[in-house]
């Protein structure tokens, strides 16, 4: 990688970190934080560059108000890395206890996506 190359991220008021993991419900989570940065709501974030201890990264995750992670279920990928990297998690959703049973299906349908959507709203109250 060439030295002048730089992180898109920019510190955000409200980070949005995801799961991005190999299941639906890790699929469903970047959507979410997707479409959460879509409607205004706050700024998807890179949760693997935060895990890999990346500077432009971390220091973006710095400068962020408040921290928000959606995990796609209990093993809490998203949450972990950014408090192994020092980072605390000011709020937090896990879409496989909103509903959404986790399976290796990555295709994930309209209907889905909203009913989580909503319920992830809620629950951040968002």
């Amino acid at each position: 990688m060439s030295e002048g190359v730089k992180c898109a991220c920019e510190a955000a008021n409200v980070g949005l970190y995801a799961c991005a993991g190999g299941s639906n419900v890790g699929q469903m989570a970047n959507k979410v934080a997707v479409e959460l940065t879509k409607k205004g709501k706050g700024k998807i974030m890179c949760t693997v560059g935060v895990g890999g201890n990346v500077p432009g990264i971390i220091k973006s995750t710095e400068g962020t108000d408040e921290i928000i992670a959606i995990d796609g279920c209990a093993l809490l990928c998203a949450k972990k890395s950014l408090e192994r990297a020092g980072f605390t998690v000011d709020r937090h959703v896990i879409i496989s206890e909103l509903g959404m049973k986790k399976n290796k299906d990555l295709d994930l349908n309209e209907n889905e996506i909203n009913d989580i959507m909503a319920k992830v709203e809620e629950v951040l109250g968002i």
